[in-house]
C-alpha cells in the first residue's frame, strides 16, 4: 500500500482516515507528517515540495478533518496516537520519522512516548507542552477557538499576520492558497473534538522519558506559541535539540525552502 500519490483512505478501529503517500527511493525512514489544528494535509504542501524528492512522505487527516469523517466521540491525545499506529501499521510501516507542526506536535510528543519502537527521530515545530505552558497573545488565542480560519481562506488571509505573526504578515497569498487546496474544511464538530484532545492533557510529566533524537523548532515571532515553549522541550527531552529563527507560527509553511533543509540535516544524521 505504499505506491499511492493520491489521497486513498484506510478504516481502523471503525474510523475512516484519508491518507496520502508521496513514494520516495526506498533508502531513507519515511516521514509521517502530522498539520496543526484544523487543517487538512494538502496545508503542508509547500513543506513535501521543500522536501527531498527520494524521501517517502505519508500524510494523514485526523477525524473531524478534511476527507476523514468525525467520530461520535472526541479522542484524546493517547487514542489518537494508538490510532495513527494502527494506520502506520496498516499500511505497512514499522518505523517512522515524525513532524509534528502545533497541534500536530502534540500529538507527535505523544506517538513517540507511547509507541517509541514506532518512532526512529521527532520533529517539534512551533507547539508546547499541553494545558502547561507558556500561553500566547490573550486577542490571538480568541482567534484559535472557532475553526472559520480554516472554512473560510479569505478571513484567513486577513487575519494571518495577527494569528501567525512571522512572515505570515508579509505571505498573506501563501497562507490564502494553503487554505484554498484543502480537500475541504473539517467540521465545526471536528474542530472542537481537536480542542478537547488537549483539554488536561500535558507531555511534561513524560518528556524526559522519550528516548529519540529530537529537534524542537520555533520563531522568535510566535503570538501562539511563545519561543519560551521550546526551551522547556528542548530542556526536558534527553536528546533533544533548538533551532530557533527569526519568523512566526507557520514559517515551517511561509518559508519552507529556508527551514526544510534543518529538518533534513537532522533526519538524514
Amino acid at each position: 500500500m505504499r505506491s499511492t500519490e493520491h489521497p486513498h483512505t484506510v478504516t481502523v478501529a471503525g474510523r475512516r482516515i484519508r491518507y496520502e503517500i508521496r513514494p520516495g527511493d526506498g533508502r531513507g525512514t519515511p516521514l509521517l507528517l502530522c498539520c496543526g489544528i484544523g487543517a487538512a494535509f494538502e496545508v503542508l504542501e509547500p513543506v513535501i515540495d521543500a522536501l527531498d524528492p527520494g524521501r517517502e512522505v505519508i500524510r494523514f487527516d485526523v477525524p473531524g478533518v478534511g476527507g476523514s469523517p468525525v467520530g461520535p466521540l472526541p479522542y484524546g491525545f493517547p487514542a489518537l496516537a494508538w490510532l495513527v499506529h494502527r494506520v502506520l501499521r496498516r499500511l505497512g510501516y514499522h518505523q517512522v520519522d515524525v513532524l509534528g507542526l502545533s497541534w500536530g506536535g502534540g500529538l507527535a510528543q505523544q506517538l513517540a512516548f507511547q509507541h517509541p519502537r514506532s518512532v526512529r527521530r521527532l520533529v517539534l515545530v512551533s507547539t508546547a507542552t499541553g494545558m502547561v505552558m507558556v500561553p500566547g497573545r490573550p486577542g490571538v488565542l480568541l482567534h484559535m477557538v472557532t475553526p472559520r480560519r480554516f472554512r473560510d481562506p479569505e478571513y484567513a488571509a486577513g487575519i494571518a499576520g495577527l494569528v501567525y505573526g512571522g512572515s505570515a504578515r508579509r505571505h498573506t497569498s501563501v497562507i490564502l492558497d494553503a487554505f484554498q487546496h484543502q480537500v475541504r474544511a473539517g467540521s465545526r464538530r471536528g474542530y472542537l473534538y481537536q480542542l478537547a484532545a488537549g483539554v488536561g492533557w500535558t507531555s511534561l510529566p513524560f518528556l524526559p522519558l522519550i528516548q529519540q533524537p529530537t529537534l524542537v523548532l520555533s520563531g522568535d515571532d510566535d503570538p501562539i506559541i511563545p519561543v519560551a515553549n521550546a526551551h522547556i522541550l528542548a530542556g526536558l527531552i534527553r536528546r533533544g535539540e533548538l533551532h530557533l529563527y527569526h519568523g512566526g507560527h507557520v514559517e515551517l509553511v511561509t518559508e519552507a525552502p529556508a527551514l526544510v533543509p534543518v529538518v533534513t540535516e537532522f533526519l538524514s544524521r
